[in-house]
């Protein structure tokens, strides 16, 4: 935004630029017809003298117009050519300003755009973040329950003594694993015996 603002101030202040350019073409322009008006005035005068000072009034006013005139056309030939180089330059640089400005509101817009998706995958992150804890308390419930069950169902047998205190997963599984090799080597004399 600061960037656009930079842009449109550069730009207010070439087509000032312009416009006081044309300005100055337009009075150079009407010096230029008052000019000729003048030549036009001394034209008319030398029609209304004699012959014979016509021919001499008019040789030395004309030589010395002439020159005169000559001159303020070259200069302001000259400064009007300088002018329409002043107003090609402008309005070139007036035309690379507005198309920065372009740039620059797309550039923004993209970011617009960018900034708008981070956000919604930022949500929707968060929406499953939302779901995971949600699920791991439940799993983390139904493991604590199971887990109590197996320590009530391993130390409520007989002849197994309650545990002293709070439980290790490991302690609880050594358990279970001592009733498990009780009863495989009861089933396996139960077998035996069978047998003979």
């Amino acid at each position: 935004t600061g960037a656009i603002s930079s842009l449109q101030r550069q730009m207010e202040i070439q087509e000032s630029k312009l416009r006081r350019i044309r300005s100055e073409k337009e009075m150079l322009q009407k010096q230029l017809r008052e000019r000729e008006v003048q030549l036009q005035a001394v034209s008319d005068k030398f029609c209304s003298l004699t012959e014979e000072q016509k021919q001499e009034e008019m040789m030395v006013m004309m030589e010395e117009e002439n020159r005169n005139l000559q001159q303020v056309v070259m200069e302001q030939e000259s400064q009007l050519a300088e002018q329409n180089k002043l107003i090609s330059e402008c309005q070139e640089t007036i035309s690379q300003l507005r198309a920065e400005v372009v740039t620059t509101r797309l550039h923004l817009l993209e970011q617009k755009q960018a900034q708008k998706e981070i956000q919604s995958q930022a949500e929707a992150l968060q929406h499953k973040e939302l779901q995971t804890r949600v699920a791991l308390e439940r799993i983390s419930t139904k493991f604590e329950r199971y887990r109590s069950k197996i320590i009530q169902a391993t130390f409520s047998m007989e002849g197994i003594q309650d545990p002293p205190g709070e439980l290790t997963d490991d302690e609880v599984l050594e358990a279970m694993q001592k009733i498990f090799n009780e009863r495989t080597e009861l089933q396996q004399m139960l077998k035996n015996k069978g047998s003979r």
